[in-house]
């Protein structure tokens, strides 16, 4: 199903996936954002096949992102645009495993270029800003002019409670800094929507992850192995831990903090 309405001149395309909830694309001034999964394709191309836009923009690679852009290329020629660690990605069949296919849909290959340092819409100029942390070819778009900040899934919750293998949450805290560093108004996140009160919610993100930073490092300098420190701040085990075979974990939150308290610490 998808409903669709606007926000500060932005069109948000909002899609429900009955196993993984909300996904998000967004359209303003002739400029798609992220196109949602393959698998939602019969819901969201009625709204895309007439909408007015002349380039897609993927805030990353990820295939609840990008899992529309074949479907798109096949009914109009626009170029598609993606962080420079993507285009390769982007070029290959389905690169994920087959539970992700399963929920996300196979999303086929296409060619992306690499995003500039700064994209034009048909009216603005977007500023692009490398934010690491949930994946490598992860960005964010800017709008100095009107304040509009499209995050991908930098935010997505206040809290992060499981990550996947190849994510860093040291990377995400540095990113999520370099966006507060913005003077930005309204939040668009691929998987949360409109926030009307970005700033606000972006910095809850940040002080929580600061906070499970600094209780990783109390016990990881008592000696405590990860495994314990993953079961004393985050007891519960996430379905989403086992239909993945462990891709996503808790585990991963505490791992990749241990790996930046050893790589700063002699």
């Amino acid at each position: 199903m998808l409903r669709s309405y606007e926000h500060n001149g932005v069109t948000c395309l909002e899609l429900t996936h009955p196993v993984m909830g909300k996904v998000f694309a967004f359209l303003t001034d002739g400029m798609l954002v992220d196109t949602g999964p393959q698998s939602l394709e019969a819901d969201i191309m009625p709204a895309l096949e007439q909408a007015p836009f002349d380039q897609i923009v993927l805030t990353h690679s990820h295939e609840d992102h990008s899992g529309n852009v074949p479907a798109i290329l096949d009914r109009r020629e626009v170029p598609v645009f993606v962080h420079e660690k993507g285009t390769d990605i982007c070029a290959e069949d389905t690169p994920y495993p087959a539970y992700r296919q399963a929920v996300w849909g196979k999303r086929k290959s296409f060619t992306a270029r690499t995003v500039p340092e700064t994209i034009r819409s048909r009216t603005r100029r977007w500023t692009v800003i490398e934010t690491p942390g949930h994946a490598s070819d992860h960005i964010s778009l800017f709008d100095p002019q009107t304040g509009i900040l499209f995050s991908g899934d930098l935010y997505v919750a206040p809290k992060t409670k499981v990550i996947m293998a190849d994510e860093s949450i040291p990377e995400r805290m540095d990113s999520i800094r370099r966006l507060l560093a913005l003077d930005f108004g309204a939040l668009f996140c691929c998987h949360a929507g409109y926030i009307a009160d970005g700033r606000e919610k972006l910095r809850q993100k940040l002080d929580h992850l600061e906070y499970i930073y600094s209780e990783v490092e109390m016990l990881h300098k008592k000696g405590l192995p990860a495994e314990e420190i993953r079961k004393s701040l985050y007891p519960k085990d996430y379905p989403i831990i086992s239909v993945s075979g462990g891709e996503w974990d808790s585990l991963h939150i505490v791992n990749s903090i241990i790996a930046d308290i050893e790589k700063v610490t002699p």
